[in-house]
C-alpha cells in the first residue's frame, strides 16, 4: 500500500514538473514575440529614433518606429565650419535651424532560420513632417548703393515615401539584439510653405522677388512665391527621396 502510493506521488510530481515546464516555455514562446529598440548613433545627431516590431510568423514581423529631432542648428556645426570657406555661405548655415517628426510602419521577410535573426528585407513606408528656420539674405540696390537685408523665413514639408531597407539582426544576449540598418531608400512625394512677415521697402520688395525667383530653377521641385508689404511666402510642391541607415540595440520580451 505504501509503495503504490509512493509510486503514484512519483508520477503526479513529473506530470507536475512536466507541466510547468510547458508552461514556462509557453509563456517565453509568447512573452518573446516583441522588440523595442533605440537607433544609437542617431543620437549624435540630434535625433530620437525608437522602434518597435512583434513577430506574427517563424520568419515574418511587422513593425513600426518614431523619429523625432526637436528644432537646432545643424549637427557637427564645429567640423562644418572648418570645411566651409565662404564666409557669408557659413553664416548662412550656421543660423539655420531644423527639427523633424516622421512615422515609419514596415514589414520583414527575414531569411534565416527564424523571426529576429539574420538578413532580412523589409518594405516600409514613412510619413515626415521637416521644419526649418533660417534667413534669408538678398541684396538691394537703391540708386547705386547696395546694402543686404535679411527675411527671416520658417515653415514646414510634409513627406509621403515608400521604400525598401535590407538588413541583419543578431542575438547578442539572452533577451539583447542587435539591428544594423544596412541601407534602405524611399521615394515619394512632398510639399509644403515657408514664409515670413518684414516691413518691406518696393525697392526690398522688387530685390526680394528677383532673388527668390531664382528658387525656380531647382529641379523637379515646383515653387510658388509672393512678396508684398509685409513679407514673403514660398510654397514648394515636388518629389521626395531620402535614405535609412542605423544600428540599434533592442530588448526582446
Amino acid at each position: 500500500m505504501k509503495q503504490t502510493i509512493s509510486k503514484t506521488a512519483g508520477i503526479g510530481i513529473l506530470f507536475l514538473m512536466f507541466g510547468t515546464t510547458l508552461t514556462s516555455k509557453a509563456q517565453e514562446a509568447a512573452e518573446s514575440k516583441n522588440i523595442v529598440k533605440i537607433n544609437v548613433p542617431a543620437l549624435f545627431l540630434k535625433n530620437y529614433s525608437f522602434q518597435y516590431e512583434r513577430a506574427i510568423g517563424e520568419k515574418m514581423s511587422i513593425g513600426g518606429g518614431i523619429k523625432f529631432s526637436p528644432k537646432s542648428s545643424v549637427p557637427l556645426k564645429s567640423r562644418l565650419e572648418s570645411l566651409i570657406d565662404d564666409e557669408e555661405a557659413w553664416e548662412s548655415i550656421s543660423q539655420f535651424k531644423t527639427g523633424n517628426f516622421a512615422i515609419t510602419p514596415e514589414l520583414r521577410f527575414y531569411l534565416g532560420k527564424k523571426v529576429f535573426q539574420g538578413f532580412y528585407i523589409a518594405p516600409y513606408a514613412r510619413f515626415a513632417t521637416y521644419t526649418a528656420e533660417v534667413p534669408f539674405k538678398f541684396d538691394v540696390d537703391v540708386m547705386g548703393t547696395t546694402y543686404t537685408e535679411t527675411m527671416p523665413l520658417s515653415g514646414d514639408i510634409t513627406t509621403l515615401s515608400g521604400g525598401i531597407l535590407l538588413g541583419s539582426q543578431f542575438k547578442i544576449a539572452k533577451r539583447l539584439h542587435l539591428d544594423w540598418w544596412i541601407l534602405g531608400a524611399h521615394y515619394g512625394t512632398s510639399s509644403g510653405n515657408i514664409s515670413g512677415t518684414k516691413t518691406l521697402s518696393n525697392e526690398e520688395q522688387q530685390a526680394l522677388r528677383e532673388q527668390l525667383a531664382e528658387l525656380e530653377d531647382l529641379p523637379l521641385v515646383k515653387t510658388k512665391y509672393t512678396v508684398d508689404g509685409n513679407g514673403a511666402k514660398v510654397d514648394f510642391d515636388g518629389p521626395w527621396a531620402g535614405l535609412r541607415a542605423g544600428l540599434s540595440v533592442g530588448f526582446r520580451f
